[in-house]
């Protein structure tokens, strides 16, 4: 689909390749062509199922549930979102080690010059992570492919939820 970039794409087939089988998330900009690809069916998405979500915390609930069925899904959100599903990955995903892949967009990454509202999360987004002790990469705008493949490997290796962080769109 001409809609979609090649980052998005990229993406979405290497989360295939590495047995990716669903996807939720709540939309946000930065992530645009990836919902776009999804949204518009498994046969775009390199045979990826996209279930949309009202909620960050629906999303993760969802997506642990097909985790705890034995598939292996992704959710999408925005870092806001994170910050508001906190309680959700320190309640149940840590807890009882229901390790998700969550690719998230970094709204208020510094010298952006993004909206004031993403600021305060935007600027403490990695110290946040590592208080949590999540795992993460920042895609590589120049080898998408690599920095999924780094992010499933930490997931494999951490069994914990693990962010691949978005700095620009896809």
């Amino acid at each position: 689909m001409s809609t979609n970039t090649p980052a998005a794409q990229v993406i979405a087939e290497r989360l295939a390749h590495h047995g990716v089988t669903h996807a939720t998330g709540v939309p946000c900009s930065y992530l645009k062509g990836l919902f776009k690809l999804l949204e518009a069916g498994p046969e775009h998405a390199a045979g990826i199922r996209y279930t949309a979500a009202p909620r960050e915390d629906t999303a993760l609930g969802l997506a642990s549930g097909i985790a705890v069925a034995g598939r292996l899904p992704v959710v999408l959100m925005q870092n806001s979102g994170l910050g508001y599903s906190l309680n959700v990955l320190t309640s149940f995903n840590l807890i009882y080690e229901v390790p998700l892949l969550l690719i998230v967009s970094w709204r208020g990454c510094p010298g952006t010059g993004d909206a004031v509202e993403h600021d305060v999360i935007g600027e403490k987004l990695t110290e946040l992570l590592g208080l949590f002790n999540l795992p993460y990469e920042i895609l590589s705008e120049g080898d998408p492919a690599s920095s999924v493949d780094n992010c499933m490997k930490l997931l494999a290796e951490t069994r914990r939820p693990t962010v691949l962080i978005v700095r620009e769109g896809v």
